[in-house]
């Protein structure tokens, strides 16, 4: 596409110069970029629309940790007598 309608990170070294020429660098084209990348943010990682197994997976390891932590004391008790 044309060089002022790609993202910066898809901009070579090279064209960086003729990149940052196209854009608006007044304070209110200053504003809208700081508004359009913290929207970008936060629909990436804060407002996440779609839910998946990631996010059950990681909620049942966290529990199977945690209940390993609580329960060590008596696990490796157990594993103790039955090395015997």
């Amino acid at each position: 596409g044309p060089l002022s309608e790609r993202r910066l990170m898809d901009v070579r070294l090279g064209e960086l110069p003729a990149w940052l020429a196209t854009r608006d660098i007044s304070l209110q084209g200053l504003l809208e970029g700081v508004q359009k990348a913290w929207s970008s943010y936060h629909d990436k990682y804060i407002n996440v629309r779609r839910g998946g197994p990631a996010g059950i997976s990681m909620l049942l390891a966290g529990y199977c940790l945690l209940s390993y932590g609580w329960n060590y004391q008596h696990i490796s008790k157990i594993s103790f007598l039955l090395s015997l």
